[in-house]
């Protein structure tokens, strides 16, 4: 008599409602197969970020999607293409014995569009994509190492895998 009673309980906690696990929809359309990433635009002074983004996108593609990411436009079913529109750089924190700053903090701000290259149509924009990233300077001159590469590094990285999850959840 028990199990009848337990029974309805058990199929209305184990019924599906509707919920999925993040990261695994999949909002690109099932046509698109292969994604072409071309390098990225500039409209900054800093450079080094947009020679890190690409390969870090793909790395991040390859790693967590079914995509295949090609050469050539012309053998893509999807382009990605993206801008840096602004490098912030400010200091955060101040030494007080030589009031030089001992941490920085930069705010890049990118756009990203995915276009379905036969239809035209675009599949994912993300305008005004802002990214926050922090490091410490040394005040003592002998001891001076220039943190700001590190730092592009992991903001690179972290570009690539919000990039990737936004375009696979749509959000």
């Amino acid at each position: 008599m028990r199990l009848l009673l337990l029974l309805p309980v058990v199929l209305l906690l184990t019924s599906a409602c509707g919920y999925h696990v993040a990261g695994k929809a999949d909002t690109v359309p099932k046509t698109v197969q292969s994604i072409y990433l071309p390098a990225w635009a500039n409209n900054t002074v800093k450079y080094r970020l947009t020679d890190k983004l690409p390969q870090d996108i793909t790395r991040e593609f390859v790693a967590r999607t079914r995509y295949r990411i090609v050469d050539t436009a012309e053998d893509a079913d999807a382009v990605l293409t993206g801008s840096i529109s602004n490098y912030q750089v400010f200091p955060i924190v101040f030494d007080p014995a030589t009031a030089r700053a001992s941490a920085v903090q930069f705010v890049v701000t990118l756009n990203a569009t995915l276009t379905d290259r036969k239809t035209g149509k675009v599949i994912f924009t993300r305008p005004a994509f802002t990214f926050n990233q922090r490091y410490e300077i040394s005040t003592k001159q002998e001891a001076y190492f220039d943190e700001s590469d590190p730092a592009i590094d992991r903001v690179s990285r972290e570009v690539a895998r919000s990039l990737v999850s936004a375009i696979l959840e749509g959000f």
